[in-house]
């Protein structure tokens, strides 16, 4: 997993509990560059990723890093 220096600002991700799954929640998700299947939600900008055991997190490791690195990546860039 590659990315670039990333100074966050006070926006990174954060994991929440959500009954019997766990979210990943990115405060400007819909804003990530890309195409990113496992960022759900219909809000103007928070998208969320939620997985229900660790089987589901490893199947879907590589999406999750392509989002994660993306996200990165832009916000660095957006910081300047």
């Amino acid at each position: 997993m590659e990315y670039t220096h990333l100074r966050l600002q006070g926006q990174h991700p954060q994991l929440h509990s959500i009954k019997d799954a766990v979210g990943l929640m990115f405060h400007k998700g819909a804003e990530i560059p890309g195409d990113h299947p496992l960022l759900e939600g219909d809000g103007r900008l928070v998208r969320t990723m939620r997985f229900t055991d660790v089987a589901g997190i490893e199947t879907r490791r590589p999406d999750i890093e392509r989002a994660i690195v993306a996200w990165c990546n832009w916000r660095d860039e957006e910081s300047g």
